[in-house]
């Protein structure tokens, strides 16, 4: 069992399921010894709730990450290594991301679909990138948990909608060929499945999760799920992670997805 790491970053963090995990996070016990609640624009009103929780909780530190931007990526990941203080980052939420409204082919425009690219799929690969020395750390900080126990954690946060198998099940609420936001993340879900592979020797496992249809400016107020079950459900997922789950797809409640 992977429990949930002392020190975490996820990005994302200003609203929606980003912020409802910094907020389910805090509530382990034992608590985490930091959460780094990463967003675009911490200073701007967008960020006002994410700013006054962590005001609340001193073991959470809000930091400027643009995941578009490599530099920005890079001078995250050294403010995160100095309150580290020598310590490793044991886990990482890939939660970022972005959508269109431009569901079908007629409307695909090339720069969007680029930026959807950009955010989705690259982003989240140089997040691991840039921190990958505190991932490594922390492995290393943990080689003599129990056998079978991941000793640090890359989630991204995937979409049942990047599934071929299953994106378009009828009964799904949103089945237009949405192109941005689907191609995307199935483009993310093979980059999990490289790191997953790549990883392994490290001692770092990296697990996709889908975290349900919710209601969040993405997911509309039609989406039947609130941001706290989801967010419950994900961090319940995280905890339960061992080093078998390395490549797997899985949805906020641990069943597996087809690719």
């Amino acid at each position: 069992m992977f429990q949930v790491a002392r020190n975490i970053l996820v990005t994302g963090t200003n609203r929606g399921i980003g912020l409802g995990l910094v907020k389910e996070l805090v509530k382990r016990n034992p608590p985490p010894g930091h959460i780094f609640a990463a967003c675009l624009n911490p200073p701007g009103p967008e960020s006002t709730a994410l700013q006054n929780f962590a005001n609340q909780h001193n073991n959470t530190h809000v930091i400027q990450l643009d995941v578009t931007d490599v530099s920005s990526i890079r001078r995250a990941a050294s403010e995160v290594e100095s309150h580290l203080k020598g310590q490793g980052l044991n886990l990482i939420i890939n939660n970022a991301a972005r959508t269109s409204i431009d569901f079908f082919l007629e409307n695909v425009d090339q720069e969007d679909m680029l930026l959807s690219y950009k955010t989705n799929t690259v982003g989240p690969l140089l997040v691991v990138k840039e921190f990958l020395p505190l991932l490594k750390k922390a492995a290393k900080e943990t080689t003599k948990d129990k056998v079978g126990s991941p000793k640090a954690v890359v989630v991204n946060i995937s979409s049942i909608a990047s599934s071929i198998g299953q994106g378009f099940d009828p009964s799904l609420a949103e089945v237009p060929p949405w192109y941005q936001y689907r191609a995307s993340k199935a483009a993310l879900n093979m980059v999990n499945a490289c790191l997953a592979v790549e990883l392994k020797k490290d001692g770092i496992s990296s697990v996709l999760i889908h975290p349900g249809w919710v209601k969040t400016d993405m997911g509309s107020e039609r989406a039947p799920m609130t941001v706290e079950e989801s967010s419950k459900g994900l961090v319940k997922v995280i905890a339960g992670l061992d080093s078998s789950s390395s490549g797997t797809f899985l949805d906020w409640e641990g069943n597996k997805i087809v690719w």
